[in-house]
């Protein structure tokens, strides 16, 4: 995490090495400090653009649910292709937006003038100052943030949110469940499940989802909420909007059920890429089988950092159509500049 303009810095060509794997381009930084483990090349762009469209089908196009009428400043946390940040730059043309990744993705030319995009690794501690901004957004980060960061982590993003500040933090569980219980320990998307997991546990916890709310209260926020969405693999629900949202969803899972297993599978689990393919074509079927009813579980939490008044506005959480099983809902080192 980075700090103010007067230290920006031209961005360390560390970070814009590639290394070549399975024919898909990786960070060389990345992948040699167990930073992340997906690629980052032209295809993952276009991947991660595509799933901030699914994302905002889900969230009925809210892009943020804490009540903030008028955000001065905004970090968005691992930021990739900078849809999300974008979107809330031109939404809030008087706020500052700052999106920081660990790689220079290349931005398109009409990027909101108030949006700036900094490379940084977001497991050194952050550099910010404190009591700096209105809202934190961290979106998809179980890839990135190693698995005992978390706790610190947590704690930057408080410090450096003004006092009565929000975070906003969303993350796909990547343990394939069925809506009707069908989906057993040897269909092919389990397998790719589980191996997943063991494939990236020694560096990262991909079970962080289950504990972002116990996680925010340890941390020190208040008013922490939380709520368990369903996203569906493929288009198989009897709600309409349910379904329209997996029928879009189908292409980009398609791809993630790939980029996010070529490296640490053939790497971590000494698979063979004809092996990882395999998998990856089982997994795709099951995903298209409507049988299966099968859904990757999200989780959405968002918490106020101590200070200031409290809103008399509601938070602005979406819910699922129809919610996901077990689902339970509470009320309570350097940086540069692309």
């Amino acid at each position: 995490m980075a700090e103010s303009d007067s230290q920006t810095i031209p961005v360390d060509n560390v970070y814009r090495e590639v290394v070549i794997h399975q024919n898909r381009e990786f960070q060389r930084y990345a992948v040699e400090n167990a930073v992340y483990f997906s690629p980052v090349d032209d295809e993952e762009v276009e991947r991660l653009q595509y799933m901030h469209a699914i994302f905002n089908m889900m969230f009925e196009n809210r892009l943020i649910f804490p009540p903030i009428p008028r955000p001065r400043r905004i970090l968005d946390c691992g930021s990739g292709s900078g849809a999300w940040a974008a979107e809330v730059a031109e939404q809030y043309p008087e706020c500052e937006v700052i999106g920081i990744d660990v790689f220079p993705f290349n931005m398109s030319e009409d990027m909101p003038p108030n949006f700036d995009f900094q490379v940084d690794d977001l497991n050194s501690p952050s550099t910010f100052p404190s009591n700096y901004f209105d809202l934190v957004h961290s979106r998809m980060m179980a890839g990135g943030i190693h698995a005992d960061r978390w706790p610190s982590y947590l704690a930057d993003i408080l410090r450096v949110l003004r006092p009565g500040g929000w975070c906003q933090m969303v993350e796909i569980y990547f343990n394939a469940q069925s809506d009707n219980g069908t989906l057993t320990a040897n269909h092919a998307l389990q397998v790719w499940s589980q191996s997943y997991m063991q494939s990236i546990s020694g560096y990262k916890d991909p079970r962080v989802p289950l504990r972002l709310q116990s996680l925010m209260t340890q941390a020190g926020f208040v008013e922490v909420e939380s709520r368990l969405l369903m996203l569906p693999l493929s288009g198989w629900s009897s709600n309409p909007r349910d379904n329209a949202i997996g029928v879009a969803n189908r292409a980009n899972v398609h791809r993630l059920l790939s980029s996010m297993v070529i490296y640490p599978f053939t790497q971590a689990l000494g698979m063979t890429n004809t092996d990882v393919q395999l998998l990856v074509a089982q997994a795709r079927s099951e995903a298209d089988n409507p049988s299966l009813k099968a859904y990757f579980p999200v989780y959405v939490c968002i918490g106020r950092k101590p200070g200031s008044s409290r809103s008399h506005r509601h938070s602005d959480i979406p819910r699922s159509s129809t919610p996901a099983k077990g689902g339970r809902q509470s009320d309570s080192r350097k940086r540069a500049r692309r």
